[in-house]
């Protein structure tokens, strides 16, 4: 299947501000709370458990790699290295709680569409099996992409614009992610997904950078997955060349 976007308005970074604003109202709607329920609470084990990894462990797991002789930088360094260790880690976190979670977020971005459209009647959800299986391989092609800025990570030097590079991959991925959901109700299959956001990618990068940094705010990244799935739905069909 192909999808198309418009361009022009993936061209907009407002336009995915306005999609994550109208987005959150739509979280507590009568006929969505069944599909948010659990990720909610999945994502308060998960990440509440990340937050207390990395209280105890992140501080030291930083000072090995941060080598003797640069020591004198530490002040510089530290702080870059907690910015990759912070972002990397709840990328990780947050593909695996909508690893989880995905069976619910199909559920949730056809329910929102039917809202959407003011249209009635049960939505036809896709198999689970199917549903996992697209996480899987959305997962692994995210992964061996997070390897090799992981590498500059720990080299000392270049290790200086990993915040950025894992900044730059945390949103890429997941504006993937979110995106993923309404699209594959669609019919659309991983590559396709792909494609089409290669098309918008501004726009797509705006929609992960807001997302990326509200899962690093505790307490509210507990509810922000499944704001953006319903947020990245509604971006969907404001992106729809059609609309």
């Amino acid at each position: 299947m192909n999808i198309e976007f418009d361009k022009r308005a993936g061209a907009n970074p407002l336009l995915a501000v306005e999609s994550l604003a109208k987005g959150v109202p739509l979280l507590g709607h009568k006929k969505l709370r069944k599909y948010v329920l659990v990720p909610i609470v999945v994502n308060l084990v998960l990440f509440s458990s990340m937050l207390y990894l990395g209280y105890h462990y992140v501080g030291v797991l930083i000072a090995q790699f941060i080598p003797s002789w640069l020591q004198w930088l530490d002040w510089l360094i530290y702080p870059l290295f907690f910015i990759s260790f912070f972002v990397a880690g709840f990328f990780t976190f947050t593909l695996i709680a909508n690893l989880i979670a995905s069976p619910f977020y199909g559920g949730l971005a056809a329910k929102t569409q039917q809202i959407l459209n003011n249209q009635t009647g049960e939505i036809q959800e896709q198999p689970i099996l199917s549903v996992l299986g697209s996480e899987l391989r959305r997962i692994v092609y995210l992964v061996t992409r997070a390897i090799p800025i992981l590498i500059i990570s720990i080299i000392p030097g270049v290790n200086l614009i990993a915040p950025v590079l894992w900044g730059l991959f945390g949103a890429w991925g997941l504006s993937m992610e979110y995106f993923a959901y309404p699209l594959e109700n669609e019919g659309a299959l991983f590559s396709e997904q792909r494609q089409a956001l290669k098309t918008v990618r501004l726009g797509a990068l705006s929609f992960g950078g807001i997302v990326l940094f509200a899962l690093m705010i505790p307490v509210l990244n507990i509810v922000i997955p499944p704001i953006a799935v319903i947020s990245a739905t509604i971006y969907r069909r404001r992106l729809a060349r059609d609309f």
